[in-house]
Parts: structure tokens; C-alpha cells; sequence
């Protein structure tokens, strides 16, 4: 499957692992929420970077107490009509100031990119390679947004305000 990060797409360095599948001496890892909830500490001292995948159906809060010691979290979109994993972002990179790899996996389709850009994603497991292209498009043909969200835009309206204040006006 092609990974976008970055607005391009990239050799994805992690491994995902099953429950059951054994750990690999190094290298970076994506292990799901159960097995890593269970083995948080063991597999943090692991050399190689971990990550989490996470479904929508349970508390991002029960991850809040490893979000420092965590490279990436994937949040899965079983369906293209289940949003919950939109909130999930959020949360994490608003509430809870989570500044690692922020991954969309399963049902990530074109038309939700930029919203899923806007929820504070910043890597995306798509299914075609035409997928991940026209993501790459799609990533660099927005540049400002009005609404406030977690990507860490500042919106048109405090760009204008910027501009505003260094040029004098009202002063």
C-alpha cells in the first residue's frame, strides 16, 4: 500500500504486527491498541520506533499516557462513512497536543483528503498508487483555509490580521 507523508509519498519504515506475531529484534513497528495497551512497556524499550493503530471504536484518552513516547498513531477508517477517527485526530492534536506521525489507514478515499489534512493527518495509507498521486495534487492546491482546526493553519482571517498589523493599519 503507497504511503503519502509529507505531501509525497514515501517507503513506509514501519512494520505492522498482529497480536501474536513475534517482535522483530529492531526496526520500527505499528502494533494495534490491545497488544500495545498489554505490552506498553516492554515494547518501549525496544530499540526501533513504536507505533500504535488504534480504532475508532475505543478512548484515544487510554493512549494519552504514552503520546510522548510514541512516534506514530494510525487511526482506522473501516468505512468511508465512519468518521469517528475525524474526532480521534482532533482530540490528539488538539486537546492533547500529540506532535507525532498522525496516519490514516483503511478506507481513506480522495475526496476526504483535505478534511483529513484539516482533522491533523499528516500520513495516509492509500489503497492505488493513482490514490496517493492525486493526493500529493491535492495536498499543495489549498494553501489557506477560513475555519480553525488542528493542522496547525492560522486562518485567513488571522493571516489578514498579520498583515494588518506589519503594514500599521489602525495604528
Amino acid at each position: 500500500m503507497p504511503l503519502v507523508n509529507g505531501g509525497k509519498i514515501v517507503d513506509d519504515s514501519f512494520v505492522k504486527l498482529a497480536v501474536d506475531t513475534p517482535l522483530p529484534e529492531g526496526g520500527d513497528i505499528l502494533v494495534p491498541a490491545e497488544r500495545f495497551l498489554g505490552e506498553a512497556e516492554g515494547l518501549l524499550k525496544r530499540s526501533g520506533k513504536v507505533g500504535v493503530i488504534w480504532p475508532n471504536s475505543r478512548d484515544i484518552s487510554e493512549l494519552v499516557p504514552y503520546l510522548g513516547k510514541i512516534a506514530a498513531v494510525a487511526l482506522v477508517f473501516p468505512t468511508f462513512r465512519d468518521g469517528r477517527a475525524y474526532s480521534q485526530a482532533r482530540l490528539l492534536r488538539e486537546r492533547y497536543n500529540y506532535r507525532g506521525e498522525l496516519r490514516a489507514t483503511g478506507q481513506v478515499l480522495r475526496d476526504q483528503f483535505v478534511f483529513m489534512l484539516r482533522a491533523g493527518f499528516d500520513a495516509f495509507e492509500v489503497k492505488k498508487q493513482a490514490d496517493a498521486e492525486a493526493f500529493m495534487q491535492t495536498a499543495k492546491r489549498y494553501s489557506v483555509f477560513y475555519q480553525p482546526t488542528g493542522d496547525g493553519r492560522i486562518t485567513a482571517l488571522h493571516r489578514r490580521m498579520q498583515l494588518r498589523h506589519s503594514e500599521g493599519v489602525g495604528t
